[in-house]
């Protein structure tokens, strides 16, 4: 999908299996239609790298990854010159080692940068000439001039989140953003029943998804879980004889955060929580809940 080229966004919900999204996914595939990029803002867990790459796979469009953090250079997205190439040779352009946002550009790609608010500041930097006017300028080589259908879709975690921190005023207004919120209740029983392994009970799936939700807005818990835990849950409950208990222990540890551990324990939390689920004191319907 070049700009202008017209992609039916129920197809690629169809082909990738996007359960709901349907305004998200429209709203990505219109910003890459007008030759926008876009940033999609979501906590872990929601599908912004799902959403991405459906939206680049069902377009036919090549993309290249980068995983954002704080060590990643910028050689790293650049390129590089092979230094024992440069010893022996001297600068020239065939020992020069293009990184994903050279070839991108290059090829005409997407390029996909996945928690950009982790990257450091220089490496974000690098960004601003190749969104402003599709070029950038690598030492020793020359200009770098984006080819047709270059572009970048980005995602990023919420500032609050452990080693992110604010994207510049400047590389902000070079991107559209897209939010995405945690889905429904009956989204996400579907996301889970469709995403498990262990062919889990629709009791079970219920529970999970409930349970989950309620993490989100427990006053005792600073971050709650995802949909990714609900498909943990359910699974290893099927494979424990339907021990939620246990199933939730072990999925959940690792999931969420407590805003005091000392003061109200996980086990106290969650037994608390799986109380109230039991007892049918079940979480809002709508999203982002």
């Amino acid at each position: 999908m070049l700009r202008g080229d017209v992609v039916n966004p129920e197809q690629i919900a169809r082909a990738h299996h996007i359960v709901g999204r349907r305004r998200e996914l429209r709203a990505v595939l219109a910003c890459l239609q007008a030759g926008r990029n876009v940033l999609l803002e979501g906590p872990v867990g929601v599908g912004k790298t799902a959403l991405a790459r459906a939206v680049a796979m069902g377009a036919g469009r090549r993309w290249l990854r980068v995983d954002g953090d704080g060590r990643y250079t910028e050689a790293k997205l650049v390129g590089h010159f092979d230094p024992p190439g440069v010893l022996e040779r001297g600068y020239v352009a065939e020992l020069f080692v293009p990184g994903p946002l050279v070839e991108a550009m290059q090829t005409g790609a997407l390029l996909f940068i996945n928690e950009l608010n982790r990257m450091p500041e220089g490496v974000q930097n690098v960004l601003l000439p190749a969104l402003d006017e599709g070029m950038v300028h690598v030492p020793h080589l020359g200009t770098i001039q984006a080819a047709e259908g270059f572009g970048l879709i980005a995602t990023q975690n919420p500032a609050e989140f452990v080693a992110t921190g604010q994207l510049s005023e400047a590389l902000l207004d070079r991107f559209e953003l897209v939010r995405l919120l945690h889905q429904d209740a009956a989204e996400e029983r579907h996301i889970v029943a469709q995403d498990a392994t262990c062919e889990p009970e629709p009791e079970i799936i219920a529970r999970a998804v409930e349970l989950v939700r309620a993490t989100r807005h427990d006053p005792r818990i600073r971050r709650g879980a995802s949909v990714r835990a609900a498909v943990a849950i359910a699974d290893l409950a099927t494979t424990l004889d339907g021990d939620l208990r246990l199933a939730a222990e072990l999925a959940l540890a690792t999931r969420i955060e407590l805003a005091d551990a000392r003061e109200t324990p996980f086990g106290d939390v969650l037994a608390d929580l799986e109380k109230k689920v039991a007892a049918g004191v079940t979480t809002p319907a709508g999203p982002g809940t």
